[in-house]
């Protein structure tokens, strides 16, 4: 089975269902399942096919990644770069060339952590007036 995301003029995802994959025959005088599901959405300006198994570009099982995310209904679809991604967390936070949201400081830890759990803070990370900042993530 395949998923479809459903975007509007805006390039944001308003709904994702599932469709019939790919490589299964479309109804006739469609060339492709997204023009076909799009005429099931009149209001939406597109449809664009997503995998379920792509997630930071990387796809889970070893084939390859597609569109740089599974979209999820409030994801932004990228159309020159064809991919989606979420929506931005924070307004500190940078969107990085595998489209997952990066904070401006690593976690504590590193990617393993130290043990404890953090949540970031964006009125603390706001409020440092250190150059470069140094505050933003605060024990949970």
């Amino acid at each position: 089975m395949a998923h479809y995301a459903f975007i509007d003029d805006s390039g944001i995802v308003t709904e994702v269902i599932t469709g019939k994959n790919e490589d299964e025959a479309t109804p006739e005088g469609f060339d492709s399942w997204e023009a076909y599901y799009l005429t099931k959405r009149p209001d939406a300006d597109a449809c664009k096919r997503t995998s379920y198994n792509t997630l930071g570009n990387v796809h889970s099982d070893g084939g390859t990644a597609f569109r740089g995310n599974f979209a999820g209904i409030g994801f932004s679809y990228d159309a020159d770069n064809d991919v989606f991604y979420a929506p931005r967390p924070y307004s500190s936070w940078s969107l990085d060339s595998n489209w997952i949201w990066q904070p401006p400081i690593s976690y504590p830890g590193g990617p393993e952590g130290d043990g404890n759990v953090y949540i970031w803070d964006e009125d603390v990370y706001q409020a440092d007036s250190s150059d470069p900042k140094t505050a933003g993530w605060v024990s949970a």
